[in-house]
């Protein structure tokens, strides 16, 4: 029996470009988008898989596809929303793509995708041949047959499967309704998406009731003009008035399967690739993950891709030793460490050294189970280079093996980050597929289950990740290089890897106690403003509840609602804080929500990450997930705790240094508007700095044209804002959004701020130019952020590619300094046998924790080490506390 997969395009590129939004679409290097493409190509390839089709087509709607339906009925699909623009544009690209590999796609004038996918599984489908309709669209169950089967894609827990629907799995679904039945059901129930009418008053419930008695709208409407029914009155009043609404949507709703298609099925074979085009397009839409699992290379046959998966093969073979001694261990260490998860929860990383691969000499080896002594002897050997994948978490593994990483060379994820910081990737397989279109996976048989599993099963696995790290380290160090990027990579970026793996290692003191108890007073607060908010409501109900709280402020309370979708009211914080001052139960469930929020997050959300031998919170510092090249934390994020707000800044007074240390902090003032002043020369904001003036006060001195001793407290406020916002490219909307005047007004502050700073002016429109010619901007520092979004044809994407484009140099630039600083204040300690270590890093300020005795050595050292990171045209200031909190040093 031969197999035929059917396609609906449109709903599989609609759910490929909504399944793979995230926080940022992928595109191609010149700004266009790919997520459909490469959702749509995914799902493509899986069901390739499944299904081994002889036979493809892939039909789409045409532009007048659902006219021949609407001049039957004029509200058919009226209200349906316009394709988005950035799915629209990779509606032709799928189509080029589908050309190069032979498959034929087709879209007819007068006919919707669902009547060419209807007409040739009617055509084709028999006992000879299996079709399969591929398809989101439960519209096409009606076409289900013996030889006709749909497969709806599902995504479960972040993973696309399939769900194939026949005759049977139809009945379940539908209480024991056939598939022709569905098209019944759906002249009476109608379909709101379509917007078929159906009979009004007539639901599912109902519709299937009346079906699985009478099968056919014709023998229900024969029983009720003979008089044969047991009908309600009212319904059977509005399916008489209702009869020709039923007998349309029937017709609407039913699928034609007389498009004018080929009789030749041979028309549809699945053929090969034209590997060529592919290779260009997959190449230029950066599908590395396709080149890879394809083995498509330029102008290389099979054949040869045959011989250079084999010469792979042979490289990386694993001789199994027993002992370092065995090798004479040179200059460069290039190795693999095999982890597996342990259930210790004393560890910092819960995972345990179970074998080490390295490469030397041409050769690739394993030990299995090295010895701590062995490990010890060459990881601390200075002489050594040691070059891997991931050593940040390496770096504090061995660490709690008692093992010191001395001379780190290359790390490959700190490399791909450094050459294209947007579009990094972490996991080793993906980034070889990245850049050397090499899927691992394809080397790494699958693990027998096996009791007496031996290291002979992993030497595969461990000889590709050899392989791969030795190729990356090639290849990116000469990109580095062209990149200019090189002296970023290796003066800034390697040393910090030592630096935030010992701040893991350390950790920092928090006490449970003082969590509990902050947390013991917000759940009292809570049951306060609890009983305040019921009674201000006259009643008890869930405040939690988007619905119920909606009820109870709009319709009970009558205050006015800003907006209501089908779902109900809008709850946000921006809807509330609209009607704050109309009723005094709005701040109250503000605050409620904002003390809930402290103790999910900072009190119950941090308890857990306490490690239970140190006493102490060891967060994971990351280098390589910012675009900008800031440094963030993670698991849990100690950036975030609450600096500002009183109440919730008490969370920091959990935080405490040990016996006999004390934490010092310092803080750089200001840096990013002092990195934009030197980076934009302009002479206002330079002067003001050099001045020691205050530099928002000043600000307001030029934007609201005041002198300098008149400026007020709301007047500062505002240009503080100002400040910070032009750093961050913000716009009138989103000023007056944060200072709560009108757009109008906003927008009058900031021409009037790039009025009076033409430098700032300037600088920005150059960074954009710059970016919009070379396709990327740079730090001082020349670590470089590709900025395709510039080159996209959505304006609001546009916008945000130039937002970037000002602010990257800036926030990168400041990023840039901190890491010099925190690698000057790291190798200063240890030149100076300072008892302390750096703790904390929360984006300008670094928190240390000292010895008492040696505090104000480490202070002068701190500040030096912060205030000397770099020469700017103005000085860098830092300002600097101690005391025996977090809470305290603020």
């Amino acid at each position: 029996m031969t197999k035929t997969l059917l396609i609906d395009g449109n709903s599989i590129m609609n759910r490929a470009f909504y399944g793979i939004m995230g926080n940022k679409m992928l595109t191609t290097a010149d700004g266009k988008y790919t997520n459909a493409l490469y959702g749509f190509l995914a799902i493509l390839f899986k069901n390739l898989e499944d299904i081994k089709p002889d036979y493809i087509m892939i039909a789409f709607d045409s532009k007048t596809g659902a006219d021949t339906r609407k001049k039957i009925y004029d509200g058919y699909k009226k209200s349906r929303h316009k394709m988005p623009d950035e799915l629209a544009e990779q509606m032709p690209e799928i189509k080029e793509i589908l050309d190069a590999m032979n498959i034929k796609h087709i879209e007819l004038d007068d006919f919707e995708g669902d009547d060419i996918l209807g007409t040739f599984a009617k055509k084709f489908g028999n006992k000879n041949n299996q079709v399969y309709i591929l398809s989101g669209d439960r519209d096409l169950f009606q076409l289900i047959d013996e030889n006709i089967l749909v497969r709806i894609p599902r995504t479960r827990a972040g993973k696309t499967e399939t769900e194939i629907y026949d005759i049977n799995k139809v009945k379940e679904d539908y209480n024991g309704l056939t598939p022709v039945e569905l098209i019944e059901l759906k002249a009476l129930m109608g379909d709101s998406s379509d917007e078929i009418p159906g009979c009004p008053g007539v639901g599912p419930k109902t519709a299937e009731s009346l079906l699985s008695k009478y099968h056919t709208i014709d023998n229900l409407y024969k029983s009720i003009e003979n008089d044969e029914d047991d009908l309600k009155p009212n319904l059977k009043k509005k399916l008489i008035e209702n009869k020709e609404l039923v007998y349309l949507s029937k017709k609407l709703g039913k699928i034609n399967i007389d498009a004018p298609i080929s009789d030749n099925i041979d028309d549809i074979k699945l053929k090969e690739w034209d590997n060529d085009k592919i290779y260009k397009l997959f190449k230029y839409y950066r599908f590395n993950r396709f080149l890879a699992k394809f083995n498509l290379e330029a102008n290389t046959e099979v054949e040869n891709k045959t011989e250079s998966e084999n010469e792979i093969k042979e490289e990386i073979n694993v001789k199994i030793i027993n002992s370092f001694n065995e090798v004479n261990i040179g200059d460069k260490f290039i190795y693999y460490l095999e982890k597996e998860k342990s259930e210790d929860e004393n560890k910092i990383i819960k995972k345990d050294i179970t074998g080490i691969g390295f490469y030397n000499d041409n050769e690739n080896y394993y030990i299995e189970k090295p010895s701590i002594a062995e490990l010890k002897d060459i990881f601390e050997n200075k002489k050594i280079e040691k070059i891997g994948y991931d050593l940040s978490e390496d770096y504090v593994i061995l660490r709690e093996n008692g093992i010191k990483i001395e001379n780190i060379k290359y790390d490959v994820e700190i490399a791909t980050y450094d050459i294209d910081p947007g579009n990094v990737k972490h996991d080793l397989n993906e980034i070889a597929m990245q850049y050397l279109n090499l899927d691992l996976t394809k080397f790494i048989p699958e693990k027998q289950l096996n009791l007496f599993e031996s290291n002979e099963q992993n030497k595969n696995e461990i000889g590709i990740y050899l392989y791969a790290i030795r190729k990356l380290y090639e290849l990116t160090i000469k990109k580095l290089e062209e990149n200019n990027s090189i002296k970023l990579f290796y003066n800034i970026e390697i040393p910090l890897i030592s630096v935030l793996g010992d701040m893991q290692y350390a950790g920092i003191i928090c006490q449970k106690e003082k969590l509990t108890e902050f947390g013991n007073m917000l759940k009292t607060r809570l049951n306060e403003l609890k009983g305040e908010i019921y009674e201000i409501a006259g009643e008890e109900f869930n405040i939690n509840s988007t619905q119920q709280l909606g009820n109870i402020l709009f319709e009970k309370l009558g205050l006015p609602a800003s907006k209501k979708t089908k779902k109900g009211y809008s709850t946000d914080v921006e809807a509330l804080e609209k009607i704050a001052d109309k009723n005094e139960i709005v701040p109250k469930i503000l605050e409620y929500r904002e003390l809930m929020k402290l103790n999910s997050t900072y009190v119950d959300g941090l308890i857990p990450y306490i490690n239970p031998k140190t006493g102490r919170i060891h967060s994971y510092f990351h280098q390589t997930i910012t675009a900008t090249g800031r440094i963030s934390s993670t698991e849990p994020n100690l950036q975030n705790i609450p600096s500002r707000a009183e109440f919730g800044k008490n969370i920091k007074k959990a935080f405490v240094s040990k016996d006999g240390y004390t934490f010092i902090d310092a803080d750089y003032s200001q840096v990013e508007l002092r990195v934009l002043a030197h980076m934009s020369n302009d002479e206002n904001m330079k002067k003001a700095f050099m001045n020691d003036e205050d530099i928002h006060r000043e600000v307001a001195s030029q934007v609201f044209n005041v002198p300098f001793n008149e400026v007020t407290k709301e007047m500062r406020s505002r240009a503080k804002a100002v400040n910070f916002g032009i750093v961050y490219g913000i716009t009138g909307f989103g000023l007056g959004k944060q200072i709560h005047v009108s757009r109008k007004e906003a927008d009058e502050y900031i021409n009037s701020y790039f009025e009076k700073f033409k430098g700032v002016k300037q600088y920005m429109n150059n960074m954009v130019k710059d970016a919009e010619e070379k396709g990327y901007v740079e730090t001082l520092f020349e670590r470089r952020r590709y900025i395709p979004e510039l080159k996209s044809k959505n304006y609001m994407v546009r916008e945000f590619g130039k937002r970037a484009a000002m602010n990257t140099p800036i926030q990168g630039t400041a990023a840039d300094i901190m890491k010099i600083a925190m690698n000057n204040v790291y190798q200063e300690l240890l030149k100076n046998n300072i008892d302390g270590k750096i703790i904390l890093q929360v984006h300008d300020e670094l928190l240390l924790e000292v010895k008492d005795e040696q505090k104000e050595l480490a202070k002068n050292i701190l500040q030096n080490a912060m205030e000397n990171a770099y020469k700017l045209s103005i000085p860098l200031k830092v300002e600097v506390t101690e005391a025996k909190t977090w809470y305290d040093v603020k």
